[in-house]
């Protein structure tokens, strides 16, 4: 298998002579994606419906949700290439260095084929000093994959997790037809950057990504960077979108935004839990508490960036808060972990599909030692692969919360 890794316009990758026939993008050939606005360029996937998105007008949450983490392309097919146009927007720092290219990733029947990136694009201009954004436009590029194999076969293209990614047009040499549900089931799970996808390698690799092909699941990822809130919307789009597995990730960002107390928090999440519940009454739900992040441990919020070194691409976070401010009912990780513990044990008396996981049981003391938080607080790309390698132990398989039942 042969895959072009940096994409380029299609007048310079398209041999002449190819017959190329242009799929229209519906949404019948995404996944991960819960809405799809056109626009003038083509479509773009969106994570949150639109009704959430005319509620909240935080510039934050309208990136996050934008930014396909765990939306794929699938579609079989028997074409030895496909092109893919798209127009990206893409995130850059006043005074830092670029950030790496979004990634494509290509599976040809459930296993990686191929890797891709794409130029051009819009970029997202962001002054981390004054908090002021710019859009600086620019053209559509392509993404192009050669060489596949002369069958029949399901491809999926994943689209990356941290670009907003509009797509503008497939094209393939052989035509293409939408996969019907392999019967595999659905994982529905909220998080915060964390789960979003932070500093992954690539769209396949974020953490949910990779627990989700271990447990064989079809992942809805509501990794929401900056986001993950306890937002009275985000549980009534999970309480109204299908799912046979449920999991919400709860901490950081509470703490490292410092948007409530302890007096508000407990209410929130019994008022979310019963929303998500209100549309599914016996799905196995997981609560899982944050995984270790030693600045927030003790130290309330909020965390605020240090731009010491931004030149070098550096970026860290520090906590800004008291400690003797617990007293008053602000929130730290210890203080949220045992609360959660708490409502989960309440509430199972009464919901015999409803669990817990103590988030360091996915990245604890010995795991920021070997492979510490870069910026003190994303995990990188090997903490990622080890974060979703004990979240498919601990959960899909046998004993766990989400282990397939025997009829």
């Amino acid at each position: 298998m042969n895959s072009q890794h940096d994409a380029v316009p299609r007048s310079s990758t398209s041999p002449s002579d190819t017959d190329w026939i242009t799929t229209p993008v519906t949404a019948g050939l995404l996944r991960g994606a819960l809405d799809l606005e056109r626009t003038q360029h083509g479509v773009l996937p969106h994570r949150l419906p639109a009704w959430v998105r005319a509620q909240c007008a935080d510039g934050q949450l309208a990136m996050a949700e934008a930014q396909p983490s765990g939306v794929r392309l699938v579609f079989r097919t028997r074409a030895a290439a496909i092109e893919l146009d798209t127009l990206r927007t893409k995130m850059a720092y006043q005074g830092a260095p670029s950030r790496p290219d979004g990634v494509y990733d290509l599976l040809v029947d459930g296993k990686p084929a191929g890797r891709a990136s794409v130029t051009g694009g819009n970029v997202l201009m962001l002054d981390m000093t004054t908090g002021s954004a710019a859009t600086l436009p620019g053209p559509v590029g392509t993404v192009r994959f050669t060489g596949l194999p002369d069958r029949v076969k399901d491809v999926e293209i994943w689209l990356p997790h941290n670009e907003i990614t509009q797509l503008v047009a497939l094209r393939t040499d052989a035509p293409v037809e939408a996969v019907p549900s392999g019967g595999r089931r659905v994982w529905l799970h909220h998080g915060s950057s964390i789960s979003h996808g932070s500093d992954a390698a690539s769209p396949t690799t974020t953490w949910p990504a990779l627990a989700a092909s271990l447990g064989g699941a079809e992942l809805i990822n509501l990794g929401l960077s900056g986001s993950a809130l306890l937002d009275a919307f985000t549980a009534r789009t999970m309480r109204d979108t299908p799912a046979d597995l449920i999991s919400i990730k709860i901490g950081i960002n509470l703490v490292n935004a410092d948007v409530m107390r302890l007096r508000a928090f407990t209410p929130a999440v019994h008022g979310f839990l019963d929303t998500i519940r209100e549309g599914h009454p016996a799905t196995p739900l997981l609560v899982v508490s944050p995984i270790l992040c030693p600045i927030h441990e003790h130290v309330p919020g909020p965390s605020a960036p240090d731009f010491t070194d931004i030149g070098q691409g550096k970026l860290q976070f520090t906590a800004l808060g008291d400690p003797a401010e617990r007293a008053a009912g602000k929130l730290t990780l210890n203080v949220i972990r045992n609360e959660l513990s708490r409502i989960v044990e309440q509430r199972a008396a009464d919901d015999a599909h409803l669990h817990h996981l103590d988030g360091r049981d996915l990245y604890g003391e010995a795991d920021f030692d070997e492979l510490p938080l870069p910026d003190q607080i994303h995990p990188d790309a090997a903490a990622h692969q080890r974060i979703g390698e004990r979240f498919a132990e601990l959960a899909f398989h046998s004993g766990g919360p989400f282990a397939a039942r025997r009829p």
